[in-house]
Formats: C-alpha cells, structure tokens, sequence
C-alpha cells in the first residue's frame, strides 16, 4: 500500500471492534498537528506533504469510523482485494432486501414517520447483529467468503439507511 497503514497512523491494533471516541480524539490531535495552515509558511514540497498527510488522515479517519468500510480495510490488509462491485449469490439476502425496499416504499408512501423510527431501530439491529458476525470471523482465512458476504450485507444496510435519513428529512421539510 502506497498510504500509511490506517491503524497505524492512529497508532491502533488492525481490528474490526476499536474504541470510536479514542479514534476520535486521536483524529482530532493529529489533525491539529498536520493541517496545512501550520505550513503555509514553508516550501512548496513541505506544503504539499502537509496537504498530502493531511488527506491521509482524513481518509484513514473516515475509514475507521465506518464499521463497512473498516471491515473491507481489514480484509484488503488480509492481502486480498475484495471487489467493489461483485455478484451477490446470497438469495436469502435478495429477498431481504426487496422486503424492505418494499416496506420503506410503503413507509414514504404513508408519510409514517412512527413506521419509519420502527424501520430505522430494525436496520441498526441488523447492523449491529452483522457487526457481531464480522467481528468473530474476520481473521480466519476459511472464513473469508463468508466475511466478504457480510461486508457487502452491511454496505447494503449503509446504502438503506441513508435512504431512511434522506426520507425522513424530505417529510421533515
């Protein structure tokens, strides 16, 4: 990899389950220290490492945050590319997910804002209960189909929820 190793940068453990807020507070210190602005002063090259460091961070930072994306990270440090795009053959997903498109298509149809905190509080279960699955499994190499599986299930769940976020800002509006 030609960027810094994500964890490394925060001076953290390769690992699905890690403490957000000391992520956080870690991000912000760094931050502080590799803004550009604390080199305006300097030469063109030292400028453009500090920009370059800088979106280093960010992008490590925005990684790590995210429970899917951290889970893809860890199975790409695994040594594997895993494919942004592939075919789904988990049929019993499929048709979990048509369920609740179709009752996320009802929801907005009702303008069902109760409904819709109901279907929110179900996606982070099973957000949740996904993350629990990714966690036990992520290190072992006879599980790596299986832990793909549930890295592209939970960027399925990111994708729906934004949905969820956008809907209930248009009936707020």
């Amino acid at each position: 990899m030609g960027n810094p190793c994500h964890y490394a940068l925060f001076e953290l453990q390769p690992a699905f389950d890690i403490d957000l807020d000391l992520l956080s507070s870690r991000y912000r210190e760094l931050a502080r220290k590799v803004h550009p602005d604390r080199f305006a002063d300097g030469g063109e090259t030292e400028q453009r490492h500090a920009i370059e460091r800088s979106a280093n961070l960010n992008e490590a930072y925005q990684v790590l945050r995210s429970p899917s994306r951290r889970a893809r990270y860890l199975l790409t440090l695994q040594g594997r590319d895993m494919p942004l795009e592939a075919t789904v053959q988990d049929p019993a997903f499929l048709m979990q997910q048509m369920q609740w498109r179709e009752e996320l298509e009802d929801l907005q149809d009702q303008a069902d804002l109760a409904g819709i905190a109901s279907f929110k509080a179900r996606l982070k279960a099973a957000q949740l209960d996904l993350n629990d699955s990714f966690a036990r499994i992520w290190r072992e190499e006879a599980q790596r189909e299986e832990a793909e599986r549930l890295v592209r299930r939970m960027q399925f769940l990111d994708k729906l929820s934004q949905e969820v976020r956008q809907l209930e800002e248009r009936l707020d509006d």
